[in-house]
């Protein structure tokens, strides 16, 4: 095959390549990424470009160490055998990934030193663990439950021996620290947080995050 040729099938192969759905990346002997598609970049939450040069064993990280010095002799032996890592890798949504990274040594000859075609198998996916509020104190509690019955700043600030600004500047705290729009979403979260309890009237302090607030 002329030079010509040879950048006619190259060109469609990289086009092959790109539209594979299976997430695939070629390696030198060391790890590192000289080509990836984008299937691969888009279980690393990145763009191909971006994956060149990264270390393929710290973007997926080995579930058991010794399976990679396994590897890592078998190719310092030049042994031309499939090799399968168990791995785990951080998804896009936020939780973990878990699956087979598949590395098949190539090269154009036996003597060259070769190449790591990896293909990823994604096996499963591991939701986000939900983060624990932050505690509230006992007085920012009661607030919340003043606030659950319907009462007003000021009737807050007498309940719990505030003035209403100390009454305000609680609600703000809470507010930004939950991300909460009004008092409506505060007392929605305080619920959902177990700062109240559920399901008994009038509101009071639950059995949640409180009790060990901040100063």
């Amino acid at each position: 095959m002329d030079a010509r040729g040879a950048v006619v099938w190259r060109n469609r192969a990289l086009m092959l390549f790109d539209r594979i759905t299976v997430p695939v990346a070629v390696c030198d002997v060391y790890g590192a990424v000289l080509l990836a598609n984008p299937a691969m970049a888009a279980e690393c939450g990145t763009t191909p470009g971006r994956l060149r040069g990264r270390n393929v064993l710290e973007l997926f990280s080995p579930r058991e160490a010794g399976q990679v010095e396994r590897i890592a002799q078998a190719l310092r032996l030049r042994h031309r055998s499939r090799y399968q890592v168990s791995v785990r890798w951080p998804s896009p949504g936020g939780g973990e990934r878990y699956g087979e990274l598949t590395a098949d040594p190539v090269s154009d000859t036996a003597d060259d030193t070769p190449a790591l075609l990896v293909m990823l198998r994604v096996l499963g996916e591991r939701p986000p663990q939900a983060e624990p509020p932050v505690r509230v104190s006992p007085t920012e509690a009661r607030i919340l439950a003043l606030l659950a019955r319907g009462a007003t700043t000021a009737r807050a600030a007498r309940e719990t021996g505030l003035t209403p600004d100390g009454v305000t500047y609680h609600l703000r705290r809470l507010s930004a620290r939950w991300n909460a729009a009004n008092r409506t979403e505060l007392v929605a979260r305080a619920y959902a947080f177990g700062v109240l309890a559920p399901g008994v009237w009038p509101p009071r302090p639950g059995g949640g995050p409180s009790g060990a607030g901040e100063p």
